[in-house]
């Protein structure tokens, strides 16, 4: 753990990282792509990055910041509050539900968010020292968020009160006899299908949300299944986008920030089994019929859909006639960066969110997705 005087250092350097680097110089850089400006990249002997690289880096920033902003909610009301990841208070009765899965839960919650901020503000910093623009988002920094206690009322990028999650990633990840790579069109059977059948909250909304327990208790639920479905969608960008790098720099940074994402995931994977256990599950959500089944009992049971495997059952890769091996999946590279759009589009992420900040992120991830790995 850091000292307390590391800590401030570091969050001052953030502040004056944001503001210096993103809202003096790169207060326009955001907005430039909805303007139809051409994004400024560095293609040089010395820099070695293409303009597929750029926007490859470009979109991780705007994926990591929206993370970050995510995150950031969760810790306010959930998480740890301090130096490095700043804002809100807590909210007692949310985080003693939190703490049902696990007492370190808010501790996992601090460490998820100062992990993403440092994300995007490593890949700002980075494209900005070869000359290319950083990725601003505060421009859409627009909707309200929570305003029960503990939050800070900042404006929010995402919305997490309007969530659909799709759960399937349980079973894909457990199933040995399917991969989308190789099967795209095989349906995985969600965990949880009534998050994929409404809009619910993973935080408080107003102080009305924290009774009853049982509608408290269904709210950190379907955060800790929410936490689990962002980090495995980052597990999938980075090896999709690392196979269309050219610079060995950019590749080097795409297989090292992928990592921390899979660890999330697994972590977030092992905390959300408690979600769909006993004795957290069964549990109904007594305001809107929100139910989360015990996945260990019957008819449910078995190895797709056991509550204690956290680690990628082998399955099918490259190929059918290759012996089956534990990876990521899908790993698939084309499409992928409009494909995370997509992803958290569908969720409700955006809802509220403007046009523009649509459009702006649709033309990121058309960018990204045009990148080619040049070859010698």
């Amino acid at each position: 753990m850091h000292s307390s005087e590391s800590c401030l250092r570091r969050s001052r350097s953030r502040r004056s990282f944001l503001k210096r680097g993103l809202t003096a110089g790169a207060a326009s850089a955001g907005m430039s792509l909805l303007a139809g400006n051409p994004v400024a990249y560095a293609e040089d002997e010395h820099n070695h990055l293409t303009r597929g690289d750029v926007a490859m880096l470009r979109f991780a920033a705007a994926a990591e910041i929206l993370e970050s902003d995510l995150w950031t909610q969760y810790n306010e009301l959930g998480g740890i509050q301090n130096n490095e990841v700043p804002g809100g208070s807590g909210n007692p009765v949310y985080t003693s539900m939190l703490k049902k899965f696990d007492k370190d839960l808010p501790q996992y919650i601090h460490d998820n968010a100062d992990d993403e901020i440092s994300h995007f503000m490593f890949l700002n910093a980075y494209l900005m020292s070869k000359s290319a623009e950083p990725v601003n988002l505060d421009a859409f920094r627009t909707l309200p968020g929570s305003s029960a206690t503990g939050s800070s009322g900042q404006p929010r990028l995402t919305n997490l009160t309007q969530l659909t999650i799709d759960t399937s990633w349980w079973t894909r990840y457990r199933s040995s006899a399917a991969n989308p790579d190789l099967n795209p069109n095989f349906v995985f059977p969600p965990a949880v299908p009534g998050l994929n059948a409404g809009q619910f909250t993973a935080i408080p909304r107003t102080n009305s949300d924290l009774a009853p327990d049982a509608h408290v208790q269904a709210i950190a639920n379907t955060a800790v299944l929410h936490m689990a479905t962002i980090e495995q969608g980052g597990t999938t960008l980075y090896p999709a986008m690392a196979q269309r790098a050219t610079s060995v720099e950019v590749l080097r940074i795409m297989i090292s920030i992928g990592p921390t994402e899979t660890m999330h995931f697994q972590t977030w994977s092992d905390k959300a089994g408690a979600a769909v256990s006993m004795p957290l599950a069964p549990l109904t959500d007594p305001t809107n019929g929100l139910t989360f089944p015990d996945l260990d009992a019957t008819p449910f049971g078995g190895e797709d859909f056991s509550t204690n495997l956290i680690m990628p059952e082998p399955c099918p890769f490259l190929s059918v006639n290759l012996p089956k091996c534990s990876v990521i999946r899908p790993t698939e590279t084309r499409g992928i960066a409009m494909g995370v759009v997509a992803f958290l589009s569908a969720m409700g992420l955006f809802i509220g969110q403007s046009p523009q900040f649509v459009d702006f992120m649709r033309q990121l991830a058309t960018e990204a997705d045009a990148a080619k790995r040049n070859r010698d």
